[in-house]
């Protein structure tokens, strides 16, 4: 055999197992991602369990348990007003079995922290927002106002007169009502607690005569008769409660703040498992099981796309922000 027919001899065989090699490998990389979730998912929850938080995340893993074919176990890692929970998922490997619930606390904590353990944009890639529910601006009974406009001539009559709850400096509740109090042009005095529930226990008792907190939180207690509503904080009335204005209607123009919960993951979680997340929560909002168990807590299913909602959330972050620099709060 010549040296030229020697080498064709051997080249042959080494080409064959070098381009078997590198077919072995490209369609590995494609499998990996197929064959995804090839076992359960975490929903991380930075919040106890039995909050809106945590209902609004179960029905939506029982969903997706439903679509893809794997569980979705709720964890939750409550702490740091739900920079813990967020974290943990930021660190986590983007893998695609690692999700957090997201949500205008979420926000709140990046608009007023220096130093956080994460960037709450640059560390998440964006999945989409599951629900909306309305702020509800409750007064003690008492108070002799039927509306948002009589509250806010008394608040100008009787210039610091009003104090109003929320559920700890620099929480949302916080900044709803800071925004309300800068765009209505009122004196109204800051009254600070460790949660919503001890904050309307308050407004109850006529200790402060003023909340904006969620439906779910008041409602029965509006039902009651123990608070009177006199607004909603939306864009648009609530189906839940069609008789109540919203805060722009009765004029505070421009003024709009609700409750909202997102999912997000990882930043590094490849795109194509991002995108099997976000037409997934898709699905499980189209059920008539989510709306109707997502309704007992005061909201309703918002779809949207993993674009929109990635340009939603630094948007929303840059909102707040301003409201708490006009407003002078600051947290470490």
């Amino acid at each position: 055999m010549t040296r030229s027919r020697a080498s064709r001899a051997l080249a042959a065989p080494l080409a064959a197992l070098v381009l078997g090699g590198l077919a072995a490998l490209a369609p590995a990389g494609t499998a990996r991602a197929q064959a995804w979730p090839a076992k359960p998912l975490r929903l991380v929850v930075p919040y106890p369990p039995s909050g809106s938080n945590d209902i609004l995340s179960r029905v939506v893993a029982q969903g997706l348990t439903a679509v893809l074919g794997q569980s979705v176990v709720v964890d939750n890692r409550a702490g740091a007003g739900g920079m813990i929970g967020a974290e943990n998922v930021a660190k986590s490997p983007p893998d695609g079995y690692s999700v957090l619930n997201v949500q205008a606390s979420f926000v709140a904590n990046a608009a007023l922290r220096a130093k956080m353990a994460y960037d709450p944009v640059a560390d998440f890639a964006w999945i989409g927002m599951m629900a909306r529910s309305p702020m509800l601006v409750v007064v003690h009974p008492s108070l002799p106002v039927r509306n948002v406009r009589e509250l806010v001539a008394l608040a100008k009559a009787r210039p610091g007169s009003i104090n109003y709850g929320s559920t700890g400096t620099g929480g949302i509740n916080h900044l709803f009502t800071e925004l309300f109090r800068h765009m209505a042009g009122i004196d109204i005095v800051h009254v600070p607690y460790k949660g919503v529930a001890p904050a309307l226990t308050d407004l109850m008792g006529g200790h402060v005569q003023l909340v904006m907190t969620s439906m779910p939180s008041a409602l029965t207690q509006v039902q009651a008769g123990k608070l009177k509503a006199i607004a909603v904080g939306g864009a648009r009335r609530t189906s839940f409660a069609p008789q109540l204005p919203t805060i722009d209607e009765s004029g505070v123009r421009g003024y709009t703040a609700e409750f909202w919960w997102g999912l997000a993951a990882p930043v590094k979680t490849p795109p194509e498992i991002v995108n099997q997340l976000s037409a997934g929560l898709g699905k499980v909002l189209q059920f008539a099981d989510t709306k109707e168990r997502f309704a007992r807590e005061g909201a309703e299913p918002a779809a949207m796309t993993r674009e929109a909602f990635a340009s939603f959330v630094p948007n929303e972050i840059s909102r707040w922000r301003k409201v708490a620099r006009e407003a002078g709060i600051r947290l470490e």
